[in-house]
C-alpha cells in the first residue's frame, strides 16, 4: 500500500494511471459537522492485479490535488467508482469540473438486473467472490494518523472494484447494454445536479401552505439560510432548523420581539446578527410585487378510472424487467407509469430510448387493448390480440 502526501509523488502516480484504459477511484469523506464534504482520502488503483492500489491524503501539509483533477478530467482513462454521486459532486466543489468520463458500478449493476441501488459488499460478494472487512466502516477518516487496518479497508473499495468493472463490461458488451450505461452516465455527470442555487434552496422544504405569501417568505429565508450556510460551511439545520425556518414563514414576524417568540429560537434572537438578516429577508419577500410570488403547484387529478390501468403497467412493468435482467426502479417510476396511463406522449424516460424498447411501447400497446397479460402455469404472460379489421 503506497500513501501520497506530496505533490510530486502525487503526480508521478497520475502520470501512471493516465497510461491505462481505465483507474478505479473511491473517496472518503466527512460532513457530519458542514455544509460541504471534507475530503479526508482519496484511494485509486490502476488495472494491474499486482497492483494494491495507493491512496491520497489530501490532508496532508502543502499537497496539491492538480495532478489528481487533471486525472479526473482526461477523457482517455474510464473513472470506475461505485455510487459515484457523492465522489463527483465533491470534484465538483474542489475543483469545479464533473470527472469524465464516469462508470457506475451500481448503475451497471441495476442495468444488469442485481436489483435497485445495489451494495458495494455486494457486488464483492457476489462478482469478485471476496468479502469485506466492515469495522472500519464508521470510522473518523480526518484524524491523522491513519492506521494500516484503515488504509487497507480504504484500499479494498478499489481493488475488488477492478473485478467487479471487468466483468460488467463484458456483460454489457455481451448483451449489448453499453448504450443503456452510457445514456445513464451522461446524466450523472451532467454539471447542473451538482450546482446549488440558493434561490431554489426552499424547494427542498415540505411546506405546510400553498399561500403565495407564505411561499414567498419560505423561499427567501430557504435562500438566506443556504448563502449563510455555505458561507459558514455549516450543515443548514445547524444555521436554522426547517420546523423553526417554516414557523417563521407562517407567522412573518416583522420585529424582534415577535422573531423572539417563534418556537426554536433562542432568547434575543431577534437583536442578533442572523435575526436582524431574517427579519429583513421576510421585509423584502413581502415588499415585491405579489404577481412575482411563487405559486402552489397545481396537483392535477388522474383521469376518472385510471386505476386499474396504472395498475396492470405495475404489472407489465415487473414481467418486462424480469424477463430483461433490468432493476424496474431504473426503468420506470410510479409517476411515469400514471403519466403513461394519461397520456400515450406523456414526456417520460419510460417512452424515451431503450426503456421504450424495453417496457414503454408495451405499455402503449397494453394501454390501447392490443396485447395482453394472462396466466399461463401459474406465471404472468403476455399475449397478443386479433385486431379488429
Amino acid at each position: 500500500m503506497e500513501t501520497i502526501t506530496k505533490t510530486e509523488e502525487l503526480r508521478i502516480l497520475c502520470e501512471k494511471l493516465r497510461q491505462y484504459d481505465y483507474v478505479t477511484v473511491d473517496t472518503e469523506f466527512m460532513r457530519d459537522s458542514t455544509y460541504w464534504p471534507q475530503l479526508c482520502l482519496v484511494q485509486l488503483c490502476s488495472p494491474e492485479a499486482a497492483d494494491t492500489g495507493a491512496a491520497v491524503d489530501p490532508l496532508a501539509e502543502g499537497i496539491d490535488l492538480t495532478p489528481l483533477f487533471e486525472l479526473m478530467q482526461d477523457e482517455s482513462v474510464i473513472k470506475v467508482f461505485h455510487a459515484a454521486r457523492q465522489d463527483i459532486e465533491i470534484f465538483v466543489h474542489l475543483n469545479g469540473k464533473v470527472p469524465h468520463p464516469v462508470f457506475d458500478t451500481q448503475v451497471a449493476a441495476m442495468v444488469l438486473g442485481f436489483g435497485d441501488q445495489v451494495g458495494y459488499e455486494t457486488l464483492v460478494n457476489k462478482v469478485a467472490r471476496k468479502s469485506i472487512d466492515k469495522s472500519m466502516r464508521f470510522t473518523d477518516w480526518s484524524r491523522r494518523p491513519l492506521s494500516s487496518k484503515q488504509l487497507s479497508y480504504a484500499l479494498s473499495d478499489v481493488t475488488h472494484l477492478r473485478t467487479i468493472y471487468e466483468d460488467f463490461h463484458e456483460r454489457l458488451a455481451a448483451n449489448d447494454r453499453a448504450p443503456w450505461l452510457f445514456e445513464e452516465m451522461e446524466r450523472l455527470t451532467d454539471p447542473g445536479i451538482y450546482t446549488v442555487d440558493p434561490a431554489e434552496a426552499w424547494l427542498r422544504l415540505k411546506t405546510r401552505s400553498n399561500s403565495p405569501k407564505f411561499l414567498a417568505v419560505a423561499k427567501a429565508l430557504g435562500e438566506w439560510r443556504e448563502i449563510e450556510a455555505q458561507r459558514k460551511n455549516l450543515p443548514r439545520n445547524r444555521v436554522l432548523r426547517d420546523d423553526t425556518l417554516l414557523d417563521i414563514a407562517a407567522r412573518q414576524p416583522q420585529n424582534e420581539a415577535d422573531l423572539d417568540k417563534t418556537r426554536g429560537v433562542g432568547r434575543n434572537f431577534g437583536a442578533s446578527k442572523p435575526g436582524q438578516a431574517i427579519i429583513e429577508a421576510i421585509k423584502n419577500a413581502l415588499a415585491q410585487p405579489q404577481d412575482t410570488w411563487p405559486q402552489p403547484k397545481v396537483r392535477t387529478d388522474l383521469p376518472a378510472g385510471i386505476g386499474p390501468t396504472v395498475e396492470l403497467l405495475k404489472v407489465l412493468l415487473k414481467l418486462c424487467s424480469e424477463e430483461k435482467g433490468v432493476a424496474q426502479r431504473l426503468v420506470a417510476s410510479s409517476d411515469d407509469l400514471q403519466n403513461i396511463a394519461a397520456d400515450d406522449n406523456a414526456d417520460v424516460a419510460a417512452l424515451h430510448g431503450w426503456r421504450r424498447e424495453l417496457f414503454g411501447q408495451y405499455a402503449l400497446r397494453l394501454k390501447h387493448g392490443q396485447i395482453a397479460l394472462k396466466l399461463e402455469n401459474g406465471e404472468v404472460a403476455l399475449v397478443e390480440l386479433e385486431q379488429a379489421s
